[in-house]
């Protein structure tokens, strides 16, 4: 999936960080080291970390996701984040920069601006 969102609330920006909905890449929500929850009277699940926003943004862009926008709604802070299908850095997919080890980063190499 090329798009994904995270939010938080506005006064718990240290975390928790929703990361996922139930239909999310799962590969992911385990680089992120997500867990899945449903909330007593909601009918669907989501993907949480415990971690700040920067954490989790700074793990997506080790795996070629760019920052989009961000938004405040109300008292939540949510930020869209897109991925190529392939890799700006190369012809390596991205999806397989996820692996065991979460400190991997992308090989240096030309970037795509932040703000593109």
């Amino acid at each position: 999936m090329p798009y994904i969102l995270i939010s938080t609330q506005i006064r718990l920006e240290t975390g928790p960080t929703m990361v996922g909905d139930e239909h999310s890449d799962p590969v992911i929500m385990n680089y992120l080291g997500a867990r899945k929850t449903t909330m007593l009277g909601n009918n669907f699940s989501e993907y949480h970390v415990d971690e700040p926003p920067r954490v989790v943004l700074d793990k997506l862009e080790n795996i070629g996701f760019r920052l989009v926008t961000m938004t405040g709604v109300g008292q939540t802070l949510v930020w869209c984040l897109h991925r190529d299908t392939v890799s700006r850095v190369g012809t390596t997919p991205a999806r397989e920069w996820v692996d065991a080890d979460p400190t991997r980063r992308v090989p240096d190499g030309p970037r795509a601006s932040p703000c593109e």
